[in-house]
């Protein structure tokens, strides 16, 4: 009964996780109505900065060896600046649903780093999924910029992604030894503090702010950034990464119905179309052809 029990809080754990995940692209729209991308990014990371301090102190949180807050700041530029702000600038005109599908090529861009850094090599079906998967990243792009045209705005996103490989590449070691929500909460902590050049800013924009886009703001921080990723840690610690990993594959499509019921987004065939090969592509490289020598 307990297994049980335990179970089912790390079904409901993923659900969160994936649920406000998927969110995050439409709120990301909503709160760049008044905010600028920068200060969306810095807006979110602060305050899940604060909520995160305080979850430490109450639970007495070991702090990281001082010398591992080189690595920290590294992996918490790529994964939190790099990352969030590159989607939000993307995200000023490709829509809500489309940029998830473009952030879902991380794990192309993980095992490409992988295969440079780590040793890991891919067999050629490997190299055949990534080819088909930045294919299918074009095939938005250009579905984003008119049906036929390409959208600049995409290269940011997928620098994004890549952002958020690299930080989920070094990471590696060091949530061996902190553990994944520690080391998530050092990562925001020290992501934060780049994203205060955006400050000034983000208190002039605050007053003239719509009280949607300054709620959406509040909304990134508090369920996608602090909770998701405090839920995801839960999840991921109780079973293989690789099944936990895999649930993530459902962000995309909860993204565009999101999208859709939030902002009244409705994708195009082409995005969808390229969608289903991006999709297509990372099942490839990560079911059939990831080897490790």
């Amino acid at each position: 009964m307990k297994r049980l029990r335990m179970e089912g809080r790390v079904v409901v754990a993923l659900a969160v996780t994936i649920f406000f995940w998927a969110a995050a692209f439409a709120a990301i729209r909503a709160g760049l109505e008044s905010y600028g991308p920068g200060q969306v990014a810095l807006l979110r990371l602060l305050i899940a900065s604060v909520i995160l301090a305080a979850y430490a102190l109450v639970t007495r949180m070991r702090m990281p060896e001082l010398r591992d807050v080189p690595v920290i700041f590294v992996a918490g530029f790529l994964g939190f600046p790099v990352y969030h702000v590159g989607l939000n600038f993307g995200e000023r005109t490709v829509e809500a649903g489309s940029a998830s599908l473009l952030i879902a090529t991380a794990p192309i861009f993980i095992a490409l780093l992988a295969t440079i850094f780590l040793g890991e090599r891919l067999r050629v079906l490997g190299w055949v999924g990534m080819v088909l998967s930045f294919a299918g990243a074009a095939i938005i792009s250009f579905g984003e910029g008119g049906g036929y045209s390409f959208d600049p705005n995409a290269v940011p996103i997928l620098l994004a992604a890549l952002g958020e490989s690299g930080y989920l590449i070094i990471q590696r070691p060091y949530v061996r030894k902190y553990g994944s929500l520690a080391f998530t909460t050092y990562a925001i902590w020290a992501g934060t503090i780049p994203t205060l050049f955006f400050l000034p800013g983000a208190i002039s924009e605050f007053p003239s702010a719509s009280l949607q886009a300054t709620l959406a703001v509040i909304f990134l921080g508090i369920f996608p950034t602090a909770i998701s990723y405090a839920t995801y840690a839960y999840a991921a610690s109780r079973m293989p990464a690789a099944v936990s990993a895999s649930f993530l594959y459902l962000i995309p499509a909860l993204a565009f119905l999101v999208a859709w019921v939030w902002l009244g987004e409705v994708p195009t065939l082409i995005s969808i179309v390229g969608g289903v090969v991006v999709i297509s592509g990372i099942l490839i490289v990560n079911a059939k052809s990831s080897e490790q020598i």
